[in-house]
């Protein structure tokens, strides 16, 4: 090619460029013309037909037409930016003389409205709230609870490890053994918190929530554990339910019970909520087991006392009338809109 050639491929490129209308454009002339398969990059690739001679001086002006173009591609890519930037900011600008949108009053979450009720209707017969870590060491959360190495509950599978003596808690019942430590008995406490477990399901969530009770003194009996949850089933749910204690067996507690309640839905009848048995399982109690006043310090031929757990999501099911645990945890407004 003669320099007039190239003088008039490279204004030709030129003119294009300076034509182009965007960045995608302005890309496409970069690579037909200095691309591998380009139109200069050819001529580079012809220089080995031409004489000895000229070589050098056909290289140096094919080198500074590139160098050219890609000078005139840089600045059109810039003028092509700051275009783009413009129009955006053009067509996203805010009127701040308009008036606000406002917002709509927000609510509390139904596991937090269920865990404050359970908390009042404990305050008002004497218990306090008591807390502990989340983040617990194995003696706490399985060995002074009564749970033997070989018990299920600290299998892998079943619980959050970190190392061999370091797991996230699997219940809220360390508190009460720390608790006893630091205060000795009596005790009269509840204990709200965040339990985890290596489960997910319909009614199941690796993270939960759960209140742990516990009252020790002396002359505590049985019939004490089940006039108090009695009450509290009826004052929670605001209906007079019926509530039944069916043996059952827990490391910690001795003797143990499941509690369930009347099914609030059909009255006892039987329905699809409750398996049409008319009962509905909510928490599990007992005495506390002598090995674990033991564990704690507390003196188990003075102090006797009972225990409880409760699923907070459990409960909050059963009185909002939802059907899957995973609800509360995916933030979707339209749900939580009726909690305000």
């Amino acid at each position: 090619m003669s320099s007039q050639d190239l003088d008039r491929l490279t204004r030709d490129a030129e003119a294009a460029i300076d034509a182009a209308a965007d960045l995608a454009a302005l890309d496409r002339l970069r690579v037909e013309y200095l691309g591998k398969k380009g139109h200069i990059t050819a001529q580079l690739k012809a220089l080995g037909k031409l004489p000895a001679d000229e070589r050098p001086a056909a290289g140096q002006a094919i080198n500074r037409a590139k160098q050219r173009l890609a000078e005139r591609i840089e600045e059109a890519r810039e003028r092509l930016q700051r275009e783009a930037m413009t129009k955006a900011l053009e067509a996203e600008r805010v009127d701040v003389t308009l008036p606000g949108r406002g917002h709509a009053p927000g609510g509390r979450h139904p596991i937090t409205r269920t865990l404050e009720r359970i908390e009042d209707l404990f305050a008002a017969i004497g218990f306090s709230v008591a807390e502990g870590p989340e983040v617990e060491d194995d003696y706490h959360n399985f060995e002074a609870l009564n749970i033997p190495e070989h018990h299920p509950a600290r299998a892998m599978h079943d619980t959050f490890y970190f190392d061999a003596h370091r797991l996230l808690r699997t219940h809220t019942s360390p508190v009460q053994i720390r608790v006893m430590e630091s205060d000795g008995a009596p005790v009269r406490i509840i204990v709200p918190g965040k339990a985890y477990r290596c489960d997910s399901d319909l009614t199941h969530t690796p993270m939960f929530h759960q209140v742990e009770g516990l009252l020790v003194d002396e002359g505590i009996t049985f019939g004490d554990l089940k006039a108090v949850l009695d009450d509290f089933v009826k004052r929670f749910f605001e209906q007079d339910l019926a509530v039944r204690f069916r043996p059952s067996y827990f490391p910690f507690t001795e003797p143990s019970a499941e509690v369930d309640v009347q099914c609030m839905f059909c009255g006892g009848d039987g329905c699809r909520v409750c398996g049409h048995s008319g009962w509905l399982e909510i928490l599990g109690c007992g005495m506390v087991h002598p090995a674990v006043f033991e564990y704690a310090g507390v003196d188990s031929e003075r102090f006797t006392g009972w225990a409880f757990g409760v699923g907070v999501e459990r409960l909050a099911m059963l009185r909002y009338g939802v059907n899957d645990l995973r609800i509360f945890f995916e933030n979707d407004l339209r749900f939580l809109r009726q909690f305000r």
